[in-house]
């Protein structure tokens, strides 16, 4: 007795040439309207960016805006310690020039209807580690024990001479 598979025979089919074409085509056309209807469906639509701009902070040094909003977030472009008066860094000191760049960006953040407690991320950019302390108590004076998400890091120059430059993210509810 052998223990090996043997396929029968099929039985013959009865299929017409000219009915499996037929529908072949017609499967065909159902996947392809199934495709094609999903390629036309209207996307959802962005709102468009916005930029914003506040008299109470800097006017930027550079071609770009104070802070830009798409959707529900505004990202705030980095501000140094600059005076909006005097168009000047406020100082020499790296604490007085992050209080001038929290407070220029208060001012942009305002302008969005927006406040510190919106703020989802930061960024600060600092020039000498040893500023560190000074940099880091003052930032942290501006929030209510609720902080951002934050990076820190030191690089080997700001803008216009500066020691600090902060930049934000911040979602309106």
């Amino acid at each position: 007795m052998s223990l090996v598979w043997q396929p029968k025979e099929a039985p013959p089919m009865n299929v017409d040439k000219n009915h499996a074409i037929i529908a072949l085509v017609f499967i065909c056309g159902i996947l392809a309207g199934g495709v094609l209807a999903g390629a036309l469906q209207p996307r959802p639509v962005h709102s468009a960016k916005q930029t914003v701009h506040s008299e109470n902070a800097p006017e930027p040094i550079g071609p770009y805006s104070q802070a830009v909003q798409s959707g529900n977030f505004v990202f705030l472009s980095g501000q140094i310690g600059i005076d909006p008066a005097t168009g000047n860094l406020t100082g020499s000191s790296a604490g007085g020039q992050t209080a001038q760049a929290m407070e220029n960006l208060q001012a942009v953040l305002n302008a969005s209807d927006l406040s510190l407690g919106d703020v989802v991320q930061t960024r600060i950019y600092f020039t000498n580690m040893s500023d560190w302390a000074a940099i880091n108590g003052i930032y942290a004076s501006y929030f209510n024990n609720t902080y951002p998400a934050r990076a820190a890091v030191q690089v080997a120059g700001l803008p216009k001479g500066a020691k600090v430059e902060i930049e934000m993210v911040a979602e309106a509810r």
